[in-house]
């Protein structure tokens, strides 16, 4: 594909969940016709100057957009826009995810989900998806010594674990819904697990190295259980915390 002459500027906005305000921009463009099919987006640097964000917001819309279909990504060249599809978009606004609640009812479409994407996984994955879930928990990991954000490789390691199921319409739903999936994110989960953050995140990184280790053996039961473990065990402290 050829870039064209004149890269598209994005509009500018600040919404409540930035990184779901820029997939929401560039999506709106590409259907729209005003970045067409094969246009190369701006790089990631100019979409952090003309939005005023980070670099891992951007990192992450840019993943939700990849995973939705809607732009493909040759790394040392550049990410491109994609024919959209003409299927309806899921709507759930991460916004209205708030109270203890609303991320109940959340994790219980997930352990439907996610115990199956992570069943189909472990059957379907490839080499290059199970390295790229092996950095992401490194990265997790790295993070919870350092006192750092373990938010984002905790979503990207769902996320490529639903983009390994080669069913997009998983990787659609997990990236439309992005970082609020997690629900620390949202409310104070350590808190609700009556420990210090350290140690929930701790207990956190075991249950996707269960997980991980489950997909890489190729283990299709054993990834469902160890998947349905870990997003239970978020559900059943927050239903003891009400």
């Amino acid at each position: 594909m050829n870039a064209p002459a004149d890269t598209p500027v994005l509009p500018q906005r600040r919404p409540r969940n930035l990184a779901q305000g820029l997939v929401e921009s560039i999506s709106e463009r590409i259907r729209s016709g005003a970045i067409r099919p094969g246009d190369k987006l701006p790089t990631e640097s100019e979409i952090m100057r003309q939005f005023g964000v980070s670099r891992t917001v951007v990192r992450e819309a840019l993943s939700r957009l990849q995973a939705s279909g809607l732009v493909e990504t040759h790394h040392g060249v550049g990410t491109y826009a994609l024919e959209p599809s003409g299927g309806g978009d899921f709507r759930v606004d991460p916004a209205d995810i708030a109270t203890v609640r609303d991320v109940l009812v959340l994790l219980e479409l997930r352990i439907c989900l996610e115990s199956e994407a992570a069943g189909l996984a472990a059957i379907r994955r490839s080499d290059a998806q199970l390295h790229e879930m092996r950095r992401a928990l490194d990265a997790f990991k790295l993070a919870l010594d350092n006192d750092g954000d373990t938010i984002t490789p905790d979503f990207q390691f769902h996320l490529l674990v639903a983009q390994s199921t080669e069913n997009r319409y998983f990787a659609d739903l997990m990236s439309h819904l992005g970082s609020a999936i997690i629900p620390r994110t949202r409310i104070n989960s350590a808190r609700f697990a009556h420990e210090d953050r350290a140690a929930y995140l701790a207990r956190v990184n075991l249950e996707h190295e269960d997980i991980y280790s489950a997909i890489m053996r190729q283990d299709a039961e054993g990834a469902r259980a160890a998947m349905r473990t870990h997003l239970s065990n978020s559900r059943e402290r927050l239903r003891r915390a009400q």
